[in-house]
């Protein structure tokens, strides 16, 4: 099982936090989110791997100096999913690609899409599961019919979609694409399946409030969660939930509830915050987009 990893994208949703690392290297419960995608890839026994870049690539191929078996695509101009993929292809063998975004946090079984893929004669298959929030792709009979169009029964894109690579060589060579534009197109032509993967743990960091949505989940019963090499003064009051990243400092008289520090921030003394995202930035940690109130 070969993989693309999808990397590139701006995060504006997740702006400003976008404008000092790119998505898939927010800490997730202190490790970042891009470790424990490729963690899943290789457990699955997925080679090659590859990820591409453009949005801080500097940080993503840093990310990944310790990663040699991974390919790395850095592209000198947002090309989008389709464009991306485009690129890619020329670099893989010739085998059905297991394609995931790099914004996902999840437990799905990547064996059992991609080998639901392979028994299935399609040209894609999509992982669909029910989520109101996201539900857009209209299904009937085990095939995809369309996206944000038409009635019927509609399940929601996980990010995680399985391409034949005769299917990738559709997409033009050069410039931006979107791979909806080509899913459409083969979607109409019945040559898209879904395998449905309900009852997974499956969460988007798309906005700040998804981003803190899912430490609350992981962390509700825990507490809080420390790095070792984290340093928290003695008087600094910790309620809630949250987690405090590597190389990170709490200042004296700070009380902080359901927070996410990132690693190496400085939490100055005496600071009071409920339900916030510190980077260590000034630039960012001012409040800018962030969900929750100062105290």
């Amino acid at each position: 099982m070969q993989a693309i990893l999808l990397a590139a994208g701006y995060g504006t949703r997740l702006r400003p936090y976008t404008h000092i690392r790119p998505k898939p290297l927010f800490p997730v419960a202190n490790r970042p989110l891009l470790d424990r995608l490729l963690d899943q890839l290789h457990a699955a026994f997925a080679a090659p791997v590859l990820v591409n870049c453009h949005h801080l690539a500097d940080q993503i191929e840093a990310a990944l100096g310790a990663r040699p078996e991974v390919l790395v695509q850095r592209e000198a101009e947002i090309l989008g999913t389709g464009g991306s993929l485009r690129l890619a292809i020329d670099r893989l063998d010739n085998d059905p690609v297991l394609v995931i975004n790099g914004d996902l946090f999840h437990d799905i079984d990547l064996e059992r899409v991609y080998h639901h893929h392979l028994r299935s004669g399609f040209d894609v298959t999509m992982a669909l599961h029910d989520c109101p929030r996201f539900n857009t792709v209209r299904v009937a009979d085990g095939r995809v019919l369309g996206v944000d169009e038409g009635d019927g029964e509609r399940l929601a894109f996980t990010g995680i979609h399985v391409i034949d690579p005769d299917a990738i060589e559709r997409i033009p060579r050069q410039g931006f694409f979107h791979i909806i534009d080509l899913y459409r197109e083969l979607a109409a032509a019945g040559r898209i399946g879904y395998c449905r993967v309900d009852g997974n743990l499956w969460r988007d960091i798309g906005t700040p409030a998804d981003y803190l949505d899912l430490h609350r989940e992981l962390l509700a019963e825990r507490g809080w969660l420390i790095d070792p090499t984290a340093r928290v003064a003695a008087d600094a009051v910790l309620e809630g939930w949250g987690c405090i990243g590597a190389g990170a400092r709490v200042g004296a008289g700070v009380q902080l509830r359901d927070s996410v520090v990132w690693d190496s921030a400085v939490v100055a003394d005496q600071t009071v915050c409920t339900g916030r995202i510190l980077t260590g930035d000034p630039a960012v940690d001012t409040g800018l987009g962030q969900r929750g109130t100062d105290e």
